[in-house]
């Protein structure tokens, strides 16, 4: 018999996994070129060549006990000094090695940052709409997940409500730009403003308060557009990264946390985070892959891929009707759903082969996710189908 804590988790699964599962069944009968499968943020387009060449060569002349081995719980010292000095190129800071810890993901990097820094009952507020995940990330450590109601008109944090409810209790506020599932950037004004709030809050309450950033998608951004950097506003920020997206490597399961020498308590935290690597049975990242990014910490995919496919889908969806955010990052659509119930509307969809996310799964009802990191002619394909899916709804 499985654990009562773990009935909750299998009970609440995602939602995106399992429509993605649906998706491999409808293509099994109707054919994978008849199903538009919006469901998962898995990235289409191919890595960087930079990164086969760099496995190639590790493989032919590294010497194998070092490619395959273990090293230090936080990773080793070369990939992490690489890192920082490519952090500070682009945002004029002054990391170290020892500020970088390399994580299985910005998954595992946040799982780490909880182990290390909640107690059960702490609280970590996030903002609506919000990858679903952070729910289960939090309840792993009997934390408890505060949700800031969503502001529909800009989709940016809502900071008064946020302001409200912090608590003595508070111990992170957990942050996700460019956002998953809206591709809206929260903007250097936010930063500032969140910050100032927590500044206020810390002293209020003589307590620490966390802010911690996921940035799978930094680099996934269209024209001309900052994203910013927000330890530069806060110092109690701790940063999680992956190379999931930007290199289009998600199965490899390779990205770092940075902790800034400026947060409260940093050996104590430093120390805590390299252990908790360890002790939730990742060890250390993937040794092989640690050896790779270090090499191509200046690649990035053709995100001009995602732009056709935003441009293609956004403008297809709204001349048909539909209302949809249109992102400045990732690859994501965000689209209002025409019925008060978006999960009877995503079930309307699959009558014509559309799989589409329930923006109740994000803390945001009333709106669907339509991920876009899929093929061109899917996109093309799919126009038709959400025409008749138009023609029923709207």
């Amino acid at each position: 018999m499985i654990c009562e804590k773990m009935k909750g988790l299998v009970k609440g699964s995602s939602a995106i996994r399992a429509m993605f599962e649906e998706g491999r069944k409808m293509a099994a009968v109707y054919g994978e070129e008849n199903v538009y499968d919006f469901s998962l943020g898995n990235p289409n387009v191919a890595p960087p060549e930079a990164v086969k060449d760099a496995v190639m060569d590790l493989i032919q002349n590294e010497d194998p006990m070092r490619l395959h081995g273990y090293m230090s719980n936080t990773g080793f010292e070369s990939t992490r000094k690489a890192v920082a000095e490519s952090v500070n190129e682009k945002n004029g800071t002054h990391y170290g090695a020892g500020n970088v810890i390399m994580t299985v993901g910005a998954a595992s990097g946040l799982n780490v940052v909880f182990r290390s820094l909640l107690n059960p009952g702490d609280e970590v507020i996030t903002f609506a709409p919000f990858f679903a995940e952070y729910r289960n990330y939090v309840a792993n450590y009997d934390g408890v997940l505060i949700e800031i109601s969503p502001d529909t008109s800009s989709f940016q944090p809502r900071l008064d409500e946020f302001k409200a409810r912090i608590s003595a209790k508070t111990k992170c506020v957990l942050v996700n730009s460019p956002n998953n599932p809206t591709g809206v950037i929260y903007s250097a004004e936010t930063y500032r403003n969140m910050a100032s709030i927590l500044e206020e809050k810390q002293r209020e309450f003589g307590t620490q308060i966390y802010l911690v950033t996921d940035e799978p998608y930094r680099e996934l951004v269209y024209g001309d557009i900052e994203v910013p950097f927000v330890p530069k506003f806060y110092k109690n920020t701790i940063v999680g990264y992956s190379f999931s997206k930007s290199l289009s490597l998600p199965g490899e399961r390779i990205g770092y946390l940075i902790i800034p020498s400026e947060v409260d308590d940093f050996d104590e935290v430093y120390a805590a985070m390299s252990v908790a690597n360890r002790i939730l049975g990742y060890v250390n990242a993937p040794s092989m892959f640690q050896l790779v990014v270090e090499r191509c910490l200046h690649e990035t995919t053709d995100i001009s891929y995602y732009e056709r496919n935003r441009n293609t889908l956004y403008e297809g969806l709204t001349k048909l009707g539909f209302s949809c955010v249109k992102p400045d990052g990732a690859f994501y659509l965000f689209m209002k759903s025409p019925m008060e119930d978006e999960k009877a509307f995503c079930e309307i969809a699959k009558k014509y082969h559309i799989l589409i996310v329930p923006g109740s799964g994000f803390g945001c009802p009333g709106y669907v996710r339509i991920a876009y990191c899929v093929a061109y002619e899917t996109i093309l394909n799919s126009l038709p189908a959400f025409e008749k899916l138009a023609a029923e709804t709207l």
